[in-house]
């Protein structure tokens, strides 16, 4: 299964003329059907970089409240990363997020980890508060992007 293959019956991605638009990207691994709970359902490379911004302390008390937002947020930004170059881009093709939030406070650790995948410009951005995603409660981000790729 492709990383960007959605779980339900929609594109995951659709080019229209020099744009790529993106379906909204929650954090649900496609191989387990569970949403990313923590540090350790994302692969091992990612914690390096999370490290280098004070995330994946070690430390229960301060990795229990951030885990969640934090893994969930890389796996989003590296589903839409595999998506892009799926379609012949690159993260700097990207040009505009909307980025939804179970809970509005979610944006500060979202933010200093898309700086991972956005490190020379940020596309520019939508933020929403939300009461609630599919496929359930633990899910806390879903991102959806448009990419510009001139042909």
């Amino acid at each position: 299964m492709s990383t960007g293959t959605p779980m339900a019956h929609y594109a995951a991605a659709r080019r229209v003329g020099d744009f790529v638009f993106m379906s909204g990207v929650v954090a649900v691994d496609p191989a387990t059907r569970r949403a990313v709970a923590s540090y350790e359902d994302i692969p091992t490379k990612a914690l390096g970089s999370l490290r280098k911004l004070g995330y994946v302390t070690g430390q229960m008390s301060v990795d229990v409240f951030e885990a969640p937002i934090v893994a969930q947020s890389w796996f989003v930004l590296d589903r839409i990363r595999h998506l892009a170059r799926e379609h012949g881009g690159e993260m700097a093709d990207v040009v505009k997020l909307v980025q939804y939030f179970r809970q509005l406070p979610h944006y500060a650790h979202y933010n200093r980890v898309r700086g991972i995948f956005f490190p020379d410009e940020a596309p520019v951005s939508t933020v929403v508060e939300v009461s609630r995603f599919l496929p359930g409660d633990e899910v806390l981000v879903e991102v959806e992007a448009t990419m510009y790729l001139p042909r």
